[in-house]
């Protein structure tokens, strides 16, 4: 792995307005610019909106969806990359060839790749569909990457295969925190109001983006990701209203003992920014204990139990969690 200056940002997306969008994306890549940024990470669906299309019809949501990599926000992303010299990650609804609608998240590169990983845990809508694959690949600076969106991350299995696939950096986009949760020990309702009159009262808002809610929660589970593996995390994040929620931000960058290098708590768009140490993985407890696993234990790893359940299903008999 070679060192680069990665950014974690958060925004408040418009539901539906991808111009606006792309508009948002466009000043945080400027900003990208001036800060010599190698890699830039935007959140979960941030081009599309995201929690509004749980309530769309599967014409509508065609109607924002694109093809990648030929689609026009894809390109906007690759013309950027290109111009900059920065890889740039944002989230979409793609429409595959098959037809199928997916959580998308495209990585455009400089040297005129793009990426693009599928949500595993796909559940937003019953018309959108689960990818089926891991993506892991090389950016043109020499560092190994893979990308999980959001629930994605959840399921630990996940990112260890990312890890085993030789995955350095995680990318982590995210549409969570303030959500109406069926567990009664995870995150919780942000009141709207509160995000409203943040400017007349951000210490409100931003003690609930560090509580339970928002930040509290995330530490929970999501250093154990970057400190089990040996591997950085890049977490972006929506903040702000998302239709009738209220996302909390909390974009951070994990180093590969789980410790934070940068991260936010306030009540805005915002960018963190940290440089990735290679140094810091070498000899990291989480590489040590990926060399010491014992692969014929874990059989029952790929046999299904009888309890799994496909992750739409439990959505939508839990009407109402974003989780």
């Amino acid at each position: 792995m070679n060192p680069i200056r990665a950014a974690a940002v958060q925004f408040n997306h418009v539901p539906g307005d991808k111009a606006a969008n792309l508009k948002t994306i466009d000043s945080f890549i400027k900003q990208a610019v001036e800060q010599k940024i190698d890699l830039i990470v935007f959140p979960e669906m941030c081009i599309t909106g995201y929690w509004h299309v749980r309530n769309l019809s599967r014409e509508e949501i065609e109607e924002l969806a694109e093809p990648v990599p030929d689609g026009p926000s894809s390109q906007f992303l690759l013309d950027h990359a290109k111009q900059t010299g920065i890889s740039i990650g944002a989230g979409l609804i793609e429409i595959g060839e098959d037809g199928n609608l997916y959580n998308s998240f495209v990585v455009a590169m400089p040297d005129g790749r793009i990426e693009c990983h599928r949500k595993l845990h796909c559940f937003i809508s019953e018309h959108m569909s689960s990818g089926d694959d891991f993506t892991v690949f090389d950016l043109p600076q020499g560092v190994r990457v893979g990308v999980l969106i959001c629930y994605d991350n959840n399921i630990g299995e996940n990112v260890r295969m990312n890890a085993l696939m030789g995955a350095e950096v995680l990318l982590a986009p995210h549409q969570t925190g303030g959500c109406n949760s069926p567990s009664p020990r995870c995150m919780g309702v942000v009141p709207p109001a509160l995000w409203e009159n943040r400017i007349e009262d951000p210490e409100t808002i931003e003690a609930e983006f560090k509580g339970t809610k928002g930040r509290a929660w995330l530490m929970k589970w999501l250093p154990a990701r970057a400190h089990d593996n040996g591997l950085f995390l890049i977490f972006s994040n929506g903040v702000g209203v998302d239709d009738n929620e209220v996302r909390t931000g909390n974009s951070v960058i994990l180093d590969p003992y789980g410790d934070v290098l940068n991260e936010t708590w306030k009540a805005q768009d915002e960018m963190v920014v940290a440089d990735l140490d290679p140094a810091v993985r070498e000899m990291c407890t989480g590489q040590r204990w990926l060399t010491t696993r014992r692969p014929e234990l874990f059989k029952l790893l790929t046999e299904k139990t009888g309890i799994e359940e496909d992750t739409r299903a439990v959505r939508f008999r839990r009407q109402g969690t974003s989780e």
